[in-house]
């Protein structure tokens, strides 16, 4: 395959005594002629590869029909009426409704389809909803408030608010939001006056708040950047008086005041794996236990109903369970039976308290569905739900990485003969995110052709608690890559698949641990998928949201931290003469997390570098980013890159011979 012509600059930083070479530091520059010829050749490179596959159109055709299953999302109450997201089968994007009526619908905003709803918050009695609305996939959301009555918009827009929680006085006349990497301001209807500023930190990348339903007590936080330890604050805003509940650095830590007067703090604070701490909001940084640390299960969420009930919810070894507890003492009264062994969301309940609770389930066969337990009688019933996928068989297995740490992995597939068969690896391994079962059409589509998905839980993510996280960040990311080949051998040893057979697949930070992969352990899979990803360590902090990642990662900018991010750099591992494996890097050109030029850069080395002949593709997309998209966008995303996979892992056609 010729690829497009890549100039090589003989550029070389010299930084805290190491030599960098960055030859293909023009293609950063997405305005550059030469950058823009480069992409237009790669995409029609790609295009004349996609045209090709022969199980581009019938993934197409299937993704669209798995799609078609509609989305929906638990109530939020206010009084007798309910806001609810639903997302019917011939519908771009979910639609906001309160009861049956439609009150938000991105597609009659923007018939494009390039709009977004990111965020929604009814005021106080409903009459008043603040909702964020971004385009073109940039997430830079502009906050308006509408009337539900009229459906006219009454106040906004608000710049920035980049999924801005969104906490209204009890009268309506006023909330409190985030903006971007800014701090929290209050907003007050109507006015034309600046916003006030209430909170902001030193150093803070991202900010939270909750307020009480009587409306006195506001809690603050603010971190350096996603999954790191916060400061957070108790404002009384009837006294004017601002305590500390944790100071920063220490914990990840999240509070709200319950109506029964107590402070509770969900935290990691001398417990790896969560606990639930109650204190008197005249002293927050006084905690006591409620729900202690269990040694094997990460406690996720929690609600408070009558009766004397707290509702928590757990994710042992990756997969959900819900409990109910007595709440005055936090003793563990009886474990609610989840409709299968899946992911559980958040648990709401009616702000101004009830029997009744609901959350989203999902499993790896079985789609998001919406559940409500009913605390008067212990019942669990579904409230909005769809049935699983039959024939599906989903099991979790558990192997050794190279330092002897037992890792376990999901693996999903219909019953087979024993032979090995084409499969994809996923995996993300950072920030402390779960990869938790869950249905996706894309999973779904290529099981039922035959292949075999597996989901590995590697460290730096959150399936164990916080010391799995940091046992796969900043010195430690090298953990993340040798479990995730750790994983692919496990799949081979017990016979699922081979290497010839084997595809690879990430996005965003998973793109980057595909990126190790590929420069790492290239002989263990024939076949990748790099989607959004993070592939030059030395210069992530530039660009996106870098700046806020370091904490995770490390920066460039100290010696020590420097020779991390140096020993595993995707782009700098890229060796000459190396056979690669079929590589796909897809990318969006509005993302403003994570900046496309990582890909063309690695795309570009890899393309000079490849002595394997297998292709090298860079499928480029416009008008998207990083985060949500138009369901049609989806699913043509996820039929190339299925297309792609099936193609170089062999998985055979229908009406070929098995």
């Amino acid at each position: 395959m010729k690829y497009p012509d890549a100039s090589r600059l003989p550029l070389v930083d010299e930084l805290h005594g190491h030599r960098i070479p960055d030859p293909y530091r023009w293609l950063e520059d997405p305005a550059d002629p030469g950058t823009i010829a480069w992409l237009d050749a790669q995409d029609a490179l790609w295009r004349e590869h996609a045209a090709a596959l022969p199980w581009r159109e019938r993934m197409l055709t299937r993704l669209g029909e798995l799609s078609r299953t509609g989305i929906a999302t638990p109530p939020v109450w206010r009084g007798e009426h309910r806001f609810v997201m639903r997302r019917a089968a011939d519908q771009e994007h979910p639609v906001l409704y309160r009861d049956d009526e439609i009150l938000l619908d991105p597609m009659r905003l923007d018939p494009t389809g390039l709009t977004t709803l990111d965020e929604w918050q009814p005021g106080p009695d409903g009459t008043l909803l603040a909702y964020q609305l971004s385009r073109r996939g940039e997430e830079r959301a502009e906050l308006h408030v509408m009337d539900v009555r009229t459906g006219a918009d009454v106040d906004g827009p608000i710049g920035d608010c980049r999924y801005s929680p969104v906490a209204w006085l009890p009268d309506g006349a006023a909330f409190y939001y985030v903006r971007a990497r800014t701090g929290v301001y209050l907003h007050r209807i109507g006015s034309r006056e600046p916003d006030e500023e209430v909170f902001t930190a030193d150093g803070a990348g991202s900010y939270g708040l909750t307020l009480s339903a009587d409306g006195r007590w506001l809690t603050l936080s603010a971190a350096p950047g996603p999954s790191t330890p916060n400061e957070l604050w108790l404002a009384d805003l009837k006294s004017g008086e601002k305590r500390l509940i944790q100071p920063a650095g220490s914990a990840r830590s999240v509070a709200a005041a319950g109506a029964d007067g107590r402070l509770y703090i969900l935290t990691d604070r001398d417990a790896p794996r969560r606990r639930l701490c109650v204190a008197d909001p005249e002293r927050p940084d006084a905690w006591k236990d409620l729900v202690a640390e269990d040694p094997e299960s990460v406690l996720a969420a929690f609600t408070i109903l009558e009766g004397n009930r707290l509702l928590v919810s757990r994710v042992r070894h990756a997969v959900a369970e819900v409990v109910v507890h007595e709440l005055d003492t936090g003793r563990p009264a009886v474990p609610v039976k989840l409709p299968g062994a899946g992911t559980v969301g958040p648990l709401t309940a009616r702000p101004e308290g009830g029997h009744e609770a609901w959350f989203l389930y999902t499993d790896a066969v079985t789609p998001a569905g919406v559940w409500r337990y009913d605390a008067k009688d212990g019942s669990l019933t579904a409230w909005e739900a769809s049935l699983p996928v039959p024939g599906v068989v989903s099991r979790q297995v558990t192997f050794t990485s190279r330092d002897g740490t037992e890792v376990r992995m999901t693996v999903v597939a219909k019953p087979g003969d024993g032979r090995p068969r084409p499969a994809i690896l996923t995996g993300y391994g950072g920030f402390g995110m779960s990869l938790t079962p869950g249905y996706a059409a894309d999973s779904v589509a290529w099981i039922e052709a035959g292949g075999v998905l597996a989901v590995a839980g590697i460290r730096g993510g959150g399936e164990e608690g916080e010391a799995w996280h940091r046992a796969g960040m900043r010195e430690h990311k090298q953990n993340v890559f040798d479990d995730f080949a750790a994983a692919a051998e496990k799949l081979v040893t017990d016979g699922w698949t081979t290497p010839a057979q084997l595809g690879i697949w990430g996005e965003s930070n998973g793109g980057l641990l595909i990126g190790g992969m590929l420069t790492q352990y290239p002989e263990l899979f024939t076949a990748a998928v790099c989607s959004a990803p993070i592939l030059d360590m030395t210069r992530y902090e530039r660009s996106g949201l870098g700046a806020s990642w370091k904490q995770e990662y490390g920066t460039a900018d100290r010696p020590e931290e420097l020779a991390w991010l140096l020993a595993y750099s995707p782009y700098h591992r890229v060796a000459e003469g190396t056979a690669y494996p079929a590589t796909l890097f897809t990318v969006f050109g509005e993302d403003t997390r994570v900046d496309p030029a990582h890909a063309r850069k690695m795309c570009a080395a890899m393309q000079r570098a490849d002595a394997g002949g297998r292709p090298l593709l860079l499928r480029h997309e416009g008008d998207v980013g990083h985060g949500a998209r138009a369901v049609s966008r989806s699913v043509a995303l996820a039929a190339d890159a299925l297309a792609f996979l099936a193609e170089h892992t062999g998985l055979p056609l229908p009406s070929d011979p098995a």
